[in-house]
């Protein structure tokens, strides 16, 4: 399988947007770790519909013009990271969720240390919003695209934690 891909700049850094065929497979951040989400060989194709769709998208989302994206995604992973996965796509904009509510809500509350695995493997960032995770104090915890990059996510949307309302209340 031969994924396509195109890199576009945001305010958070450069993301890698990647394709399998007409559906979303990732969204990578310029410092990625290697091995985080695991997909085979690339080529570029930045006239890929659904990757013109997803940077247009983005670019709304961005601009606080987008609260939610319409696109076809396709998670690659484990049962368990889908069902994770899948709950992401369901907590509301400018709202967030703790790793125990998000276990609880895929019916194994025992799993929070999973789920936070789970988690941080999220090959769609921002699209699924693993940003919208948090730690069950109201603190940021671990973000793939970095803590400030989770900040600006959650201070776009609206969103409050461990009493901070602006990025600059945390750094």
């Amino acid at each position: 399988m031969t994924y396509t891909c195109t890199t576009v700049a945001s305010p958070v850094g450069q993301l890698k947007l990647v394709a399998n065929g007409s559906r979303l497979a990732a969204i990578l951040w310029e410092n990625d770790k290697p091995g985080r989400v695991r997909l085979g060989p690339m080529s570029e194709a930045p006239d890929n519909p659904i990757l013109v769709r997803t940077a247009a998208q983005l670019r709304e989302y961005f601009s606080g013009t987008r609260d939610r994206f319409e696109l076809d995604l396709d998670f690659a992973g484990t049962e368990f990271q889908k069902k994770v996965w899948a709950a992401l796509l369901t907590i509301p904009f400018g709202e967030t969720r703790s790793y125990s509510q998000i276990a609880e809500q895929i019916g194994n509350p025992a799993a929070v240390r999973a789920v936070g695995a789970a988690n941080g493997k999220n090959p769609i960032s921002i699209v699924a919003p693993c940003h919208r995770v948090i730690g069950a104090s109201g603190k940021l915890t671990g973000f793939a695209g970095g803590l400030e990059a989770k900040a600006l996510l959650l201070t776009l949307e609206g969103c409050e934690w461990s009493g901070a309302s602006r990025m600059d209340d945390l750094f």
